[in-house]
């Protein structure tokens, strides 16, 4: 089923029976922009296999740090990046970057516009400049960059204007950020940066397992990376800096993309939703640096069957049980995952309690609000703000449950031109018939195959495998 084919809406169908699958999603959306960043503004040449590429996500941020001045090789399925040593290579001229709703890769290059030699605008589609990003703005001031609004105070369109890198700053204090994207934006400039750049955070960081990854990504490329203990103070600088030969950032290097961990929850979720299915995801077992993985944990306390498969324990696969318990979860460290969670919690014994989904408002639409609208189309209650909490939310089943009989009423869910929204709801439509996902074309954002694999699962008989080893 080939996306441009797609029906719209997309009648989801329910799933046959227990199927046994394997999976293995597209490579990750954070860790894909993430090393196209590092290896842009690496020396050398930098090949990076796994990668996600035909994601208009993914897309974007390749486009963005080739009109930065990197060169991209996409030929042969990996990337081959040759960088611009810390320093974007423009000619001089003012660059626009239009980014559409790819949010990671606003947030990073707005950090990444200080190493340019001329103007960078960054905007997006409609919703993009709607999303805040004047947590990082103010802090990019705070260093001494030239950072001005071209609509909106605090949304994109943002331009910034470089100036004189020795007369920035090197140590910047922090607060609560509505985005954990902003921390790992600041950190990849600090590696680029001649004194390097300290954070110091008043308070734990937004979504910290993301935060944690940018880390590691740095320390694996060959920057210097010091964080204390509790990861409240941060301080990351170039590999080396000799005035003499201008070394300013790291060497090339080499790295493997994992799969996406956020698009594997769609399907450890499926198997956690229908008894007897067992989905094994494969690439991403207990080494992985996503923090998304831990889903699997909250499915075992919902009574799904979790275990680590593989010579290395390289792969997670989920067995449903008879039922599904409610739950409280925090999810403050797999934002993403808490709307396929919110989706599961829908179909449970009684009223769950989701807490860290404060930046589910700011994403590619208001996800909480969202939840509460298409849930509440089969008689879910989503309530926001749970007890004055407005980092949490409550999901409550209707009495009795959701009518999955085969008279139950056609149902079309809005998707708010949302990937994960699409995707989450899917799951719906395999246990309840008459599902319908409006725009399912969405899912391109980051993971174009979504439905060509739903469907696979769908057909995989017991024992079978839906694809990969």
């Amino acid at each position: 089923m080939e996306e441009r084919t797609l029906p719209d809406p997309l009648e989801v169908e329910p799933l046959p029976g227990p199927v046994r699958a394997s999976i293995r999603p597209p490579g990750s959306k954070s860790m894909t922009n993430r090393a196209v960043l590092l290896a842009a503004l690496a020396r050398g040449e930098s090949l990076i296999t796994g990668a996600l590429t035909d994601a208009d996500d993914a897309e974007r941020m390749l486009s963005a740090v080739e009109a930065l001045g990197a060169q991209v090789d996409r030929s042969g399925g990996e990337l081959r990046i040759t960088g611009v040593d810390a320093r974007w290579a423009t000619g001089g001229r003012a660059v626009r970057l239009d980014l559409n709703n790819a949010g990671t890769a606003v947030r990073f290059l707005t950090a990444a516009s200080v190493l340019a030699d001329a103007p960078v605008t960054i905007d997006g589609n409609e919703r993009m400049r709607e999303r805040p990003i004047g947590e990082l703005v103010s802090a990019l001031r705070g260093l001494g960059v030239s950072v001005a609004y071209g609509g909106r105070e605090g949304c994109p369109p943002v331009t910034v204007t470089p100036g004189d890198l020795g007369r920035l700053g090197e140590d910047l204090e922090l607060g609560v950020t509505s985005s954990g994207q902003f921390i790992s934006a600041l950190l990849m400039l600090g590696g680029c940066l001649p004194r390097g750049l300290t954070l110091r955070l008043r308070a734990p960081a937004t979504s910290a397992s993301y935060v944690r990854m940018t880390l590691e990504m740095l320390s694996r490329v060959g920057a210097s990376v010091r964080t204390s203990a509790d990861m409240r103070v941060m301080r990351v600088g170039p590999s080396s800096w000799d005035r003499r030969s201008e070394a300013r950032a790291f060497d090339a290097f080499r790295m493997q993309i994992e799969p996406d961990a956020s698009g594997a929850t769609y399907f450890w979720g499926a198997a956690a939703l229908c008894a007897g299915t067992r989905v094994r995801v494969e690439g991403l077992g207990v080494s992985s640096v996503q923090g998304d993985t831990a889903f699997c944990d909250v499915l075992a306390r919902m009574g799904a069957i979790v275990r680590t498969v593989g010579d290395n324990d390289d792969a997670f696969e989920v067995e449903g049980g008879e039922r599904l318990l409610p739950v409280l979860a925090d999810m403050g460290d797999m934002p993403d995952a808490a709307v396929t969670l919110a989706v599961l919690c829908a179909f449970a014994d009684g009223a769950s309690v989701l807490r860290g989904v404060r930046t589910l408002r700011v994403k590619e639409c208001d996800r909480i609000a969202a939840l509460a609208a298409e849930l509440g189309k089969i008689g879910v209650q989503v309530e926001a703000d749970a007890a004055g909490d407005p980092d949490a939310m409550t999901i409550v089943p209707p009495s009795g449950g959701i009518d999955c009989s085969a008279t139950a009423p056609r149902v079309a869910f809005d998707t708010y031109g949302d990937h994960r929204m699409a995707m989450a709801l899917a799951l719906v439509g395999l246990r309840r018939p008459h599902v319908l996902i409006r725009d399912p074309a969405c899912v391109g954002k980051t993971y174009p195959s979504f439905w060509q694999d739903l469907e696979r699962l769908r057909r995989s008989p017991r024992r079978a495998s839906a694809s990969g080893p």
